[in-house]
């Protein structure tokens, strides 16, 4: 489902040119003191700034990036990729897969220069059938049959970077890749049209912040490396979106902002953040948070709004503006193939109950194995997502850019302004065949809700209202090979699916691309950290395990006045869980994993994004935990959980490797929208159940 944009990609380009101009007029104050701080740290010798890979632009060798990544106990969170970061993590990888890191450290060479051509790429293809935008491809469409992108870079010094780049086709022209950056390490500046991806996600379901737009500019200040022994890092991004001018797409004719019965039309600001910390190898945990703010309508855009509320999210921002946010995590599993296990947990607005609760919820979960035997890799994501995404009752074109959603691809594929939930799934399988080069199959499907949500505002059933939208499940597979030749990329892709209207399309695309060469630097050097052996993995104290057993449950269900809060008799259902657990010091282990209960008739699936235990002998451990609920009803509820447990460990002298364990678990006020006809009128849109319970159950490690 879409409407494509008009011809003026030009004249949008202009204009953001003076946006940026006039962001750098109002930053001139607040960028000396950072002017100065870069200034010490030049004189302190610190480490440089970072210029960044392309972010889905060279699909073929971002997956030999993450792959490496993997390899290096690197768990990242956000998007693109920095150079130096990758270049820190590799001589950790090439003792694990000393081919794969002799690719990838091929490609990185280019960034060792003056100056470069980094990235240069043209595609042709031939389409036909339904028009649909393709998932994260900067706005690209399936009828689109070319497009172009180049991207370079001028260094004069480690503290300074000048990058130019660009993306064309049909109808629009973005100047993705083109920025300004000072900095060091621990504190870059970018200014310009730098992508932003704020999950560890890598197709399907980054809520807040993602590729599936075209590139606006913003300024960003972050760092690379990681502060402190809490592997501390930051991320800030101040932009603008587009949603009134010439190629704004499928945007809302007319006023787009709706505040205190004033209407106007306007783009709103954009500030966007993200805090993560890595306290041990292999595990990550962090925040996002956006919040869209002014743009007219007499909406603060001040500095001090900002300052006062975006930290804030049950202050005026719940008014007077529209915020999403998410907790993110990361773990990697070192053991003979190793993979990584990653969630966003993400709200497009506070719960009941806490800031710390995020509404509307949207869960995101994924799997990645970099290597699979000596040939093969694959990666599975899910996510799944209530109402109201995207969608507001102020800013009526939402969290949407040039007409596209800001965050998840699988957003896209419905009625623009319909605010349904949805449930999108993606697999991935590369393999590297003897005769050379590098293929990938790749299948995606959607699944909208069937319930009316049109707008901001229907999170409630109202009798009358009209019927649901009549969606299809939408799905897409794709074929791609790529292969190097004299300097170049060749490759050839094939897509066919259907979409949310039952109606199918297919895309033949073939590409070449091209890195560049320039003059080497003086001071350029080659790291001899590999010695062309793989090294046997250092398993961390690594294992997998799977339990059994029975849980106790009671369920408090809370539906809002003048309806009476219920509490269910007590309940016994069986219980399985699968996880993955590391060392990370003498005593302490740290992992993930994913739990299967039936509650008072219904599943709850619960995700532990963090599963300590301390073990005190070699016979018992204590372990605290934390994650999130997926209560299956009618639509689902979702909320986070916490609780606490023991394990007897190697319980059974003539039976080693089985644990005995008993935990207590709490699943705070799970919550879902009153969207059916069937669910109950009150004076608030949601939902609540509070479930705590009690399991027991046998352990077998591995």
């Amino acid at each position: 489902m879409y409407s494509g944009p008009g011809a003026a990609g030009a004249r949008t380009l202009r204009s953001h040119c003076g946006i940026v101009r006039s962001w750098f007029g109002r930053l001139r104050r607040s960028a000396a003191p950072l002017c100065a701080a870069c200034a010490i740290g030049t004189a302190a010798h610190a480490d440089p700034l970072s210029a960044y890979l392309p972010l889905n632009l060279e699909p073929e060798m971002e997956r030999q990036v993450e792959r490496v990544l993997i390899l290096a106990d690197e768990p990242i969170l956000k998007r693109p990729f920095p150079v130096e970061l990758v270049k820190a993590a590799l001589p950790d990888a090439c003792k694990k897969d000393a081919a794969l890191c002799a690719r990838v450290r091929r490609y990185l060479a280019r960034y060792s220069r003056d100056y470069a051509v980094t990235h240069a790429s043209a595609t042709a293809a031939a389409s036909s059938g339904a028009h649909v935008v393709l998932p994260n491809q900067h706005g690209l469409t399936s009828n689109d049959d070319w497009e172009l992108s180049a991207q370079g870079y001028v260094q004069p010094s480690d503290y300074l970077l000048a990058s130019l780049g660009a993306i064309a086709y049909s109808g629009r022209t973005q100047a993705t890749g083109s920025m300004l950056s000072v900095g060091a390490s621990w504190a870059q500046l970018d200014a310009g049209y730098r992508d932003h991806w704020l999950s560890p996600m890598t197709d399907t379901g980054s809520m807040l912040y993602s590729t599936e737009s075209p590139t606006s500019p913003t300024v960003t200040l972050s760092n690379w490396e990681p502060l402190s022994r809490l592997g501390f890092q930051y991320e800030f991004a101040l932009g603008r979106l587009s949603q009134t001018g010439a190629n704004s797409g499928r945007s809302v004719p007319g006023d787009n902002i709706s505040y205190n019965g004033v209407t106007s039309r306007g783009d709103p600001k954009l500030l966007s953040a993200q805090l993560s910390i890595e306290p041990f190898p292999g595990w990550s945990l962090g925040f996002n948070r956006n919040l869209e703010y002014g743009g007219g309508s007499g909406l603060p855009g001040s500095a001090s709004f900002l300052l006062r509320d975006f930290f804030k999210p049950s202050g005026l921002s719940q008014n007077q503006g529209n915020q999403e946010a998410s907790y993110i995590s990361r773990f990697i599993f070192p053991g003979k193939t190793p993979f990584a296990v990653y969630f966003q947990y993400a709200g497009e607005d506070n719960s009941n109950g806490g800031s710390y609760l995020l509404g509307n919820a949207a869960l995101s979960a994924g799997i990645d194995f970099p290597r699979i035997g000596r040939h093969f890799d694959a990666t599975y994501e899910v996510a799944e997502w209530q109402d109201i995404w995207y969608v507001h009752f102020i800013y009526l074109d939402g969290m949407t850019n040039f007409g596209d959603v800001l965050g998840t691809w699988g957003a896209d594929q419905r009625v623009f302004g319909d605010g349904v939930g949805a449930r999108s799934q993606m697999l991935r399988v590369g393999w590297e065949p003897p005769f050379g080069g590098y293929f990938e199959a790749r299948a995606r499907t959607l699944v909208n809700q069937n319930y009316y949500a049109l707008g901001g505002e229907h999170r409630q059933y109202s009798p009358g209202q009209p019927p649901p939208f009549p969606y299809h499940q939408y799905y897409d597979v794709s074929l791609t090979y790529s292969r190097p030749w004299n300097g170049l990329t060749l490759g050839a892709q094939a897509t066919a699916g259907r979409d949310v209207d039952g109606d199918s399309f297919t895309r033949l695309a073939a590409f070449v691309r091209y890195g560049g060469d320039a003059r080497s630097r003086a001071d350029e050097s080659t790291p001899d950290d590999e010695d062309g052996e793989e090294a046997k993995p250092d398993t961390h104290g690594a294992e997998l395990f799977v339990d059994v057993g029975v849980e106790v449950n009671q369920v408090h269900v809370d539906p809002g006045p003048p309806n009476p809060t219920t509490t269910s008799p007590l309940g016994v259902g069986p219980h399985f869980g699968l996880g993955a657990r590391r060392a990370v010091s003498a005593s302490n282990d740290l992992g993930v994993r994913l739990e299967l209960d039936e509650v008072q008739g219904h599943s709850l699936i619960g995700v532990r994004v963090v599963d300590y235990r301390h073990r005190f002998t070699d016979s018992f451990a204590l372990g605290l935990f934390a994650g999130v609920d997926r209560y299956n009803l009618a639509t689902p509820a979702y909320s986070l959980f916490g609780g606490l447990g023991a394990t007897w460990r190697n319980f059974l002298p003539l039976l080693p490797h089985w644990d005995l364990g008993f935990d207590f678990r709490y699943g705070q006020n799970i919550a879902r929208d009153k969207v059916l006809p069937t669910d109950p009128a009150a004076n608030r849109p949601d939902t609540f159940y509070k479930i705590p319970s009690g399991v027991l159950y046998l352990s077998r490690h591995f």
